[in-house]
């Protein structure tokens, strides 16, 4: 059995650096050639991950309905099959609304194919001993940018634009759906019929709505700080006086932290609550952005805590619900949550750039740092309603 738990997860992390990489990673390193070959306004070339992610979040609690009744395994082979549409719509685009509405499926797919829907299919699988799995999934999907930009770069260089997107296509369909078809199981346990109702509505008790707003408001805040220091982080760094070589040097030490935080949070083998990761999460990412905003001369320590931050961040993601809310709601609850997240995800890149136009790149630095201070005091809100009973295991 642990064998099996322990290939099944491989099998998914793979599928995760690929899926990431085609869908989440693909416009950084296509966006330019794209708009040399087209002459595509860039801004909406860019602004097509944007539409991709708020169709991902209107999506997610469906797709997490739709796991919790029919198991993880064909709503993920279903997203591969999606992801791979929707890049042949963007490789054979001849105009750019053709582009747009296959940004538009891929969102679908990113829906039934990213974290969300791993988790919940882990959940699923393994119950309460998921977290440990939840765990060495994101440590595989951590690798994805670094794969997949390369990759990317290099069939750009060899096949152009349009044939790096039918070969990412080619690897959903010829490697990633074949590991979900033969590596991942389908869950046996069923749902019970009270945790959702005919209508899909999930019944969630006076305590247990506390706590997915508290969560889902955790979420929604570092979907906007995330991605805005995703999105302007060199630029940030440089009207700070920081050359372009050096920003993009210290920009790359996010990666590697946010790799040995999940290493260090695997090694615990869950022994802890998943609270405590969610509150380390948030402390650190609140910690390196205040240093960064201070103006401190350790921009390389600020950087390095907020990627363990956020690197953990997505293991409490994963791990929290299914601890708070049990495994027969898991499902639905990740993909109710998933929405507001991906929502403010696809609104963040605007939002840095009027507040940039506005009040210029010092205020955002200190707006962001004040949203993530914020995340830390919701999740001491958070941590009330919790304690409200014992920080126990969740039992099938």
């Amino acid at each position: 059995m642990v064998r099996a738990n322990r290939l099944t997860v491989h099998a998914l992390g793979v599928v995760m650096i690929f899926t990431w990489g085609s869908t989440y990673y693909l416009i950084a390193v296509l966006a330019a050639p794209i708009v040399n070959d087209t002459g595509w306004p860039l801004e909406w070339v860019v602004g097509s991950l944007s539409l991709g992610l708020l169709v991902a979040g209107l999506s997610a609690p469906t797709i997490g309905d739709a796991i919790s009744r029919h198991g993880g395994r064909p709503i993920l082979a279903l997203g591969c099959l999606i992801i791979a549409v929707g890049l042949a719509m963007i490789a054979a685009a001849p105009n750019l609304a053709i582009f747009m509405a296959g940004w538009a499926v891929l969102g679908i797919g990113m829906a039934a194919g990213l974290y969300d829907a791993a988790f919940s299919t882990l959940g699923g699988i393994y119950c309460e001993k998921a977290r440990p799995s939840i765990t060495t999934l994101t440590l595989w999907g951590g690798f994805a940018s670094t794969v997949c930009w390369p990759l990317s770069a290099a069939m750009v260089d060899a096949v152009g634009w349009r044939g790096a997107c039918f070969a990412y296509a080619a690897i959903l369909v010829g490697v990633c759906l074949p590991l979900i078809l033969a590596m991942v199981p389908q869950a046996t346990r069923p749902l019970k019929q009270s945790s959702i109702d005919a209508d899909a509505t999930l019944v969630l008790s006076p305590r247990e709505r506390a706590m997915f707003w508290l969560f889902a408001l955790i979420q929604i805040i570092a979907g906007l700080f995330v991605t805005i220091v995703a999105v302007h982080l060199l630029t940030l760094l440089q009207a700070r006086g920081i050359s372009l070589a050096e920003a993009v040097t210290l920009g790359a030490l996010i990666g590697p932290a946010q790799v040995g935080a999940r290493v260090l949070e695997m090694l615990g083998r869950g022994r802890h609550h998943p609270m405590w990761t969610l509150s380390a999460a948030v402390v650190l990412c609140a910690g390196g952005l205040i240093v960064l905003a201070a103006g401190l001369p350790i921009v390389g320590l600020a950087l390095i805590l907020y990627g363990a931050g956020n690197g953990i961040f997505s293991i409490a993601r994963g791990a929290l619900p299914l601890s708070l809310f049990g495994p027969e709601q898991y499902a639905p609850i990740i993909g109710r949550l998933a929405r507001p997240g991906l929502i403010a995800q696809a609104a963040a890149p605007m939002i840095g750039a009027i507040l940039i136009s506005r009040l210029g790149y010092d205020a955002l630095l200190h707006v962001i740092a004040a949203l993530a201070t914020i995340n830390v005091l919701i999740a001491g809100m958070l941590w009330q309603v919790v304690r409200q009973r014992p920080l126990g295991r969740v039992d099938c």
